[in-house]
């Protein structure tokens, strides 16, 4: 079997599958550089640095963010204050596609010891699901 049969099909496959990966990293928000995943897997960084410039490089985002949710609701329980503040940040700016934070921000407002970060929370309740403030 001649070298070209063989080559000529696995070039049309490495071709394919990078065209194929570089059209999924075109269509995921980037932001300096990085993919919104690449974001949200240094939410979870030993350092506290690290995580705290993640969650304003997704609050950047914006909506688009909105698949950061998941990852941005756990992150709301990171010991450092100056990690939960960026997280509730970037949950207002995703806006209604976080509504599955509005429970654990509602909490927040309440349980949370840190004024600025209470505070914070409930702007980011405003933003995502304003009703919810109606009954307080």
């Amino acid at each position: 079997m001649s070298s070209n049969r063989i080559l000529g099909p696995l070039a049309a496959a490495v071709l394919f599958l990078t065209s194929s990966a570089w059209a999924q990293a075109a269509k995921e928000p980037m932001s300096h550089g990085h993919t919104l995943s690449q974001w949200i897997a240094e939410l979870k960084a030993p350092a506290p640095q690290t995580r705290n410039a993640a969650a304003y490089e997704i609050s950047g985002m914006g909506p688009a963010a909105a698949a950061a949710v998941p990852a941005l609701i756990e992150a709301l329980g990171d010991d450092a204050p100056a990690v939960r503040f960026p997280v509730t940040v970037a949950l207002g700016e995703i806006g209604p596609a976080a509504k599955d934070a509005v429970p654990r921000l509602m909490q927040m407002m309440e349980e949370e010891i840190n004024d600025e970060i209470a505070s914070a929370a409930r702007r980011a309740v405003r933003r995502i699901q304003p009703e919810a403030l109606t009954g307080e």
